[in-house]
This record gives structure tokens, C-alpha cells and sequence, in this order.
């Protein structure tokens, strides 16, 4: 049986709106939601980069492009393709949500939107990812990115658990598969109380 509920698809096709609607739905049932999604940041009509934004409103950068990025000043410089990942900012917004997933409440879903490689950069946010997947603490929501080039290591490791449900979302099947990924999640569910 499976405990965690994964979406992929290719970029832009609605994984993060999928999981607003979801988080929508379950607190309207009385589930509780934690955890963060990611979302693109635009001036004057062109992508500048991602914010990190948590279920409970908190925003911070995950990424911009060269010459919009905070100076990184001697640190390390983490990039995919034009994006600067700002990994501070990230791992002090997101790390924390980890220490407090489902630790009053199993009934809980946690939501990582997304494994993705600019995340990936944070050996912490792998770690608690690991740790989460393995607890039977609370369910985890999330999205991973469709297998394109290199394979990223903890993607593919989730993608091939016997645990996690992958559902593909597409441009016909984005408007018609919530009730699906809502009925797995109270399977989830079912097995964590």
C-alpha cells in the first residue's frame, strides 16, 4: 500500500496549481495542511525567478536570475541554467516546516512542491525529505519533475518507491484528476491513523 502521493509532469502544465486545489479541498474536510510550494516570480511580464511560499503565507527566494540575485558574497554559488538558487533563504524557510511535519497530528498531509534541482542543492532539505518518506508520521503531497537528461538521484528515488502513488498530469488531465489524487490521499490517509 502506498503512503505518499507524488505529481509530474513537464513544466508548467499545472502540478502546483493541482496541489493549491488539493490543499483546498482537504482543509475543507478538516485535514490538516503544512509544508510549501514553489512559485514563479514575474517583473514587467518576463520570469525573474522562484519564491518559496508556505501554506501559511510565508514567502521567501528561492532563486533568481544573474543580476537580480542578492550578491552572494563568498558563498558558494549554486545555478540551473540563468537561476541563482539563494540556498539560505530556502533552507530557512523550508527546514523548520520539516521539524513540525505531523508532529501533532498523523492525520496531517505535508506538502513538497517540489524535488526539483534547485532544492536539490540543500543536502539538509534531501535529508528530511529521506526522513519524512520514511516516517509513518504523516503523508506526504508532492511533485517531481519528469525524467529529462541527467536522472536526479532523490527524485528517482521517490518516483520508484513501492509507498508513493506517481500520478502524470498533463494538459488533458489537469482539470479531471483531482478527485483521483484526493481519493489516494484518504487511502494515505487510512493507513496512517
Amino acid at each position: 500500500m502506498f503512503k505518499h502521493v507524488f505529481l509530474t509532469g513537464p513544466p508548467g502544465v499545472g502540478k502546483t496549481t493541482l496541489i493549491q486545489k488539493t490543499c483546498e479541498a482537504l482543509v475543507s474536510s478538516g485535514v490538516g495542511v503544512e509544508g510549501f510550494y514553489t512559485e514563479e516570480v514575474r517583473e514587467g511580464g518576463r520570469r525573474i525567478g522562484f519564491d518559496v511560499v508556505t501554506l501559511t503565507g510565508e514567502r521567501g527566494h528561492l532563486s533568481r536570475i544573474r543580476g537580480v540575485a542578492a550578491s552572494s558574497l563568498g558563498r558558494q554559488e549554486y545555478t540551473v541554467g540563468q537561476y541563482v538558487v539563494d540556498l539560505p533563504s530556502f533552507e530557512n524557510l523550508v527546514l523548520p516546516l520539516f521539524r513540525h511535519a505531523g508532529s501533532e497530528d498523523s492525520r496531517k498531509v505535508f506538502v513538497i512542491d517540489e524535488i526539483g534541482k534547485m532544492e536539490l542543492f540543500s543536502q539538509s532539505f534531501i535529508r528530511s525529505v529521506r526522513k519524512n518518506l520514511d516516517s509513518s508520521i504523516c503523508t506526504i503531497l508532492g511533485t517531481i519533475p519528469i525524467p529529462k537528461g541527467k536522472p536526479l538521484g532523490l527524485v528517482e528515488e521517490v518516483r520508484s518507491r513501492n509507498d508513493v502513488k506517481v500520478f502524470t498530469v498533463s494538459k488533458e488531465n489537469r482539470n479531471t484528476i483531482l478527485q483521483e489524487i484526493l481519493s489516494a490521499l484518504q487511502t494515505c490517509q487510512k493507513q496512517t491513523i
